[in-house]
This record gives structure tokens, sequence and C-alpha cells, in this order.
């Protein structure tokens, strides 16, 4: 518009995390800038910026970017991005054009997202993400994540809008791509897993299918005692898919003691891909079938790196042109024990010993281990053999999920606590610091001696 450069003549990147191009001194001299950013040296990813070389950027603009800045294409092309989370259409497949045939993809995956901050009272405390519109799929990409103070909490809301002329039929499938490698050494962390409760009336024959790889994975370990699917990282190449009711699945280091957990609102009667609401998909050794042949994966970690994907998936959703259909779900994280487990999932915590209460010589002993998603209060209630609260135990203690909530750490003497005589159950809360109810972590029933 302005004549200032020949055509084709490359833009330098100086921000590729937003890809913010260089206002040089012709230009500012040409809209009568009086002021000029203060630029790191480095990139938002790390890495300086220097070395510079040409690029096309995915519209076939010309660019300069930085020396590690990777350019290098996919098999189809595609710009890759790795790791993190994911939002891609299911079912994935290479039969029909009612199937994505991704991972790669040129949009939907490989694709740059445009990014719009939302403030309230001049803080951040959303962003929008969108994709570029996929004419193969039919489809666009949004989803809004917000934050919240005094919690893991993170809020997603994600939309499928139809950008073709004619219906489509896709689900939402956000897959979580979690790093199972060994932190302290060499090798994989051999003490990864991840939880999810089996449905009871489940339509498969094991209350599981196997989607991809071998149907004797030792990396997938049902209980059906307790109803729970176990998948637990061998570096073994497999893929599952669970019909889960229970609206949660959780990813558990338990070297460390870190939980990570989706949590979303299960459509009992809605058609779900593969018919599955959670997938886990473990990369490793071993061979699968996919794009019509036999893959056989590499042995060495840097051309197949140890990886667990932890996924969820929304019901199909019908849509004529320009329909959309929105799926939300959640995210928490908090540090639990060592060497643990999830037994179960709340919105305020995981429970990863479940809680037991023995009244006795006039002391209330009370055990139990969890992971909370708050900075918060812990306090009890006693409820009768009913249900209904009796009052608040004095009990209180502020819990956070940057440590893990054990209570007989936590309460280490009860001798003052006063137990009603008609109580038959302690409930466990969680309260803001404004005193105001954040849910329920968990309830058991009151042993007497």
């Amino acid at each position: 518009m302005l004549g200032l450069d020949e055509p084709g003549t490359p833009v330098k990147v100086v921000e590729p995390y937003q890809m913010l191009g260089e206002i040089e001194t012709d230009l500012i001299d040409a809209l009568g800038i009086d002021v000029v950013p203060l630029m790191s040296p480095y990139s938002m990813f790390g890495f300086k910026l220097e070395d510079w070389k040409q690029w096309r950027t995915p519209d076939g603009t010309p660019v300069l970017v930085p020396g590690r800045f990777n350019t290098d294409p996919g098999p189809n092309g595609e710009w890759l991005n790795y790791g993190g989370d994911k939002m891609w259409p299911a079912p994935q497949g290479w039969d029909s054009d009612r199937q994505w045939p991704g991972p790669p993809d040129p949009v939907l995956d490989g694709g740059a997202y445009a990014a719009e901050v939302t403030t309230e009272a001049g803080r951040p405390v959303s962003v929008k993400l969108t994709s570029r519109k996929d004419k193969r799929s039919g489809i666009q990409f949004s989803r809004v994540l917000r934050i919240f103070n005094d919690s893991t909490h993170v809020s997603i809301d994600a939309t499928m809008k139809n950008i073709d002329t004619k219906p489509r039929r896709w689900g939402i499938w956000t897959v979580t791509q979690f790093d199972t490698s060994n932190r302290h050494g060499d090798g994989y962390n051999q003490n990864y897993w991840a939880y999810c409760p089996l449905r009871p009336d489940s339509i498969f024959h094991k209350d599981y299918s196997v989607l991809y790889g071998m149907v004797n994975n030792i990396s997938f370990k049902p209980d059906y005692q307790n109803q729970m699917m176990r998948v637990h990282y061998e570096n073994r190449v497999g893929k599952i898919g669970v019909d889960s009711a229970a609206g949660w699945v959780a990813t558990v280091d338990s070297t460390d003691g870190y939980v990570f957990v989706h949590r979303f609102t299960y459509e009992p009667g809605k058609a779900y891909p593969d018919d599955s609401s959670v997938e886990f998909w473990s990369n490793g050794l071993g061979e699968f079938v996919a794009w019509g042949k036999v893959v056989k994966m590499p042995e060495e970690p840097e051309d197949n790196p140890y990886l667990l994907e932890s996924e969820i998936l929304s019901p199909f959703a019908a849509l004529d042109p320009g329909e959309s259909y929105s799926f939300h779900y959640d995210w928490y994280a908090a540090k639990v024990p060592v060497d643990s487990s999830v037994k179960a999932c709340s919105d305020v915590g995981v429970t990863c010993e479940p809680p037991s209460a023995r009244f006795r010589d006039g002391k209330l002993t009370l055990t139990g281990q969890f992971g909370v998603f708050y900075k918060a209060n812990f306090r009890l209630a006693y409820l009768d053999e009913n249900g209904s609260e009796l009052g608040q135990g004095v009990f209180a203690a502020p819990v956070t999920p940057l440590q893990p909530l054990i209570l007989s750490k936590l309460l280490k003497s009860s001798d003052d606590v006063i137990v009603p005589p008609n109580a038959h159950k302690v409930a466990l809360y969680l309260y803001d610091t404004k005193g105001r109810i954040l849910g329920e972590l968990a309830r058991v029933p009151i042993q007497r001696d």
C-alpha cells in the first residue's frame, strides 16, 4: 500500500510466538511513529533471535525467521507443532470424508490459531483461540480458556462451526499429551498412570475397546472389582476407547506425586465417536495399523518419544451450514502423595486413599489421602442417618493444591473434637477464603467402638 518495499520482500518475524513482524525505520517515518519497542534478544520460546533464514508461512507470505525456529514440514507439507493439548474432529480414519485423516493435518492440527485475550478490570481472564477454516472437514474450531484465582481450575468451552455448504457430523476430540520420560534419569517413568471409571453397563465386551495395537497390550489394566480402567505407561504402542459415564479421567505421575484431571459431562443416549467418551493413546514400541498399512514404531526415543495421551470426546453433533456446537470441559491439577493412585474424583479434588472415621474412647480418628484443586479451608461436618447436617465440627485447616492432603497428618490430635451422639457420617468440605462452600471432597460413615 505504501510502496516502501518491492513485492515479495520478506518480513523479519521478531516474535515467532505471535508471528509479529519487525517495524522498520522507513515505515516508522511514513506513519509518523515517535516510539519504538525495546525488544528482548530472545523469543518467547526461549531461543535467540539470530541466524535468520527464509521461510513462507502457510498462506504463502515470505518471511525471515530465527534459525532455531522449526520450519520443517511434515510428510503432507503441514506446519508441525509439538506436544501440549490439541483439539481435533472425531472420528479418526482414512476410509471416507466422514473421518478425519490426521494427524498430521495442515489446518486444524498444524495450522496457526488466532488468539484474542479478554480482560476484566484491566486483568486478563480468558483467551479465545480460533483456527482457520478447514475445507476438508468443513469446520472451524474455537475455544475459550478461562482461569480462576486460588485454584488450578481451567475452564474450556470448545466450539465447532460448520463452514461448509452441506451438513456435517463430527464430535469434538480433545487430546492432552503427557511427557512420560524419566525426569530423574534415563528411560521412561515407570510409575506413570491414568485412571477412568468403567461403565457397569458398557457396550464393550471387556468394558473397553482396543482401537490400535495389540488386543492384550499390558499397558491397559482394567480393575473389574473396583470398576476402574488403569493405564500404566509401559512404552508399548496402543490405544483404547472407554464408554465411561463418570465424567472424569485422571493422569498421575506417581513418581513425583502430581495429578492432572479432565472433568466433563457425559450425555447418555447420544452417539459418540468410536462409541467412546474417553480414549488413551500410549506411544512406544510395537506395531499398529493406520493409513491402510502396518506401522512399526522406531526403537530410538529420539524418533519415538515416551508419551501418553489422555483424550475426551463429545457426542456427535450434526450441523447444518452455519450452525455451531459447543462442548464444555475443565482441567484441574494437584499434588498427591507419591506412589498413590486415584480412586475417586469430585469437582474440588481427587481421592487417593478412601477416608475412614472411627470414634473410640472419646476421640475421632480420621484417615484418608487426597489432592485438592483449591487454596481453601478444609472443614468437617457431621451428618445424621438421613444425611442432614448436624453442625460443623470445630476442626478447620488451610489446604492447597501444592501439597497433598493427608488426614492423619492434618488431624494430629482430635481430642477436643466433639462428635454428636447421633452423628452417622463425617463430610469433608472445602470453603473459600470468604467462607463460601466450594464443594464436598468426600463423606464417610463413623465407626463406633
